[in-house]
């Protein structure tokens, strides 16, 4: 029988039922998002960081329709080497479930699984966001939507420099999604320390972090997340220049080719690696690493301030 249910990892099981500090873990960055075999080994590099910092982690992903809250090392292999495995945003996962499809967690959907889960901390590498000709296509990011009525903490280096931060930005402040920069004012690009934007907060500590989420909590007003925008330091960013210049060359490779659509983030990242030989990759790999361990700093001030779930978990969780 087909129950689209989902199941934990006993570690991550046991550290909720404690209230410890969890760490959410998106997973299309291993199926989709880095090249085979980095995919895998950089899979466990991310868990790793979140266990020096004293945090569990929980990578996000479904397994024959089954939606698995903290994948054991086959399921990450699994998801990492398998082909056709499904890219699932928050619309997909009902239908995967039924079809008992492997699938990879998008931003969107590990926020919203997360926060059912009552993990209160979720890190990833760059936001989806509003794409460049949005005006005509319409094109944004499920992420941005999802993010307005999900109460979790996301880290990360702010949204993929192909798209069109500026209109991003715009629109989680008209959705209610309060976006901080952690130990800065300007908004990162991702692959490059600063996009050229201003940000109206900045949070200076893991604990500053949690009592930020304490008091959205105490004034029950907003359900929406917080994202956190933590920086690459200018020493490891791509150049600005080059990175400027092959973002260029691939928007004209796009328009050239007439892709459009979910296509075109894609495309982007593989032009990057291939143009900046494998440059833009370590980069990458740097920023979810870092967010990876600031998460579960975050995770850790707020499992001390009693503090650590999202909120009550939904039945059928543990």
């Amino acid at each position: 029988m087909i129950t689209g249910q989902v199941r934990y990892h006993p570690e991550v099981a046991d550290a909720l039922q404690n209230a410890a500090p969890v760490v959410a873990l998106e997973s299309t960055i291993i199926a989709h998002g880095l090249p085979r075999p980095d995919n895998l080994e950089v899979a466990r590099q991310i868990e790793q960081a979140v266990r020096e910092q004293g945090a569990v982690p929980a990578t996000i992903g479904m397994l024959d329709g089954e939606l698995v809250v903290g994948l054991d090392d086959a399921e990450l292999t699994r998801l990492a080497t398998a082909d056709h495995v499904a890219k699932l945003s928050v619309r997909d996962l009902a239908p995967a479930a039924a079809a008992r499809r492997d699938g990879a967690t998008t931003v969107a959907a590990t926020s919203a699984v997360a926060a059912r889960a009552g993990i209160g901390v979720f890190a990833t590498g760059g936001l989806g966001g509003v794409h460049r000709d949005a005006a005509r296509s319409f094109d944004e990011s499920a992420d941005l939507v999802t993010l307005a009525h999900t109460p979790v903490v996301v880290v990360c280096a702010g949204v993929k420099s192909i798209l069109d931060v500026g209109a991003t930005l715009e629109r989680l402040e008209t959705l209610g999604v309060t976006v901080a920069g952690y130990r800065t004012t300007r908004f990162p690009g991702f692959f490059i320390t600063d996009s050229g934007h201003d940000l109206p907060w900045s949070l200076e500590s893991p604990e500053q972090v949690a009592a930020v989420v304490h008091a959205q909590r105490q004034q029950g007003i907003s359900r929406a997340a917080l994202v956190l925008a933590n920086p690459v330091p200018p020493d490891e960013q791509l150049d600005p220049a080059w990175h400027d210049r092959v973002l260029a060359e691939g928007l004209a490779e796009l328009a050239a080719q007439r892709i459009s659509g979910k296509e075109v983030t894609p495309y982007l990242l593989a032009h990057f690696h291939r143009v900046t030989g494998g440059a833009s990759l370590a980069v990458n790999v740097r920023i979810i690493l870092r967010n990876a361990a600031l998460a579960a700093q975050i995770a850790v001030a707020l499992a001390a301030s009693g503090a650590a779930t999202a909120h009550r978990p939904a039945a059928g969780s543990p």
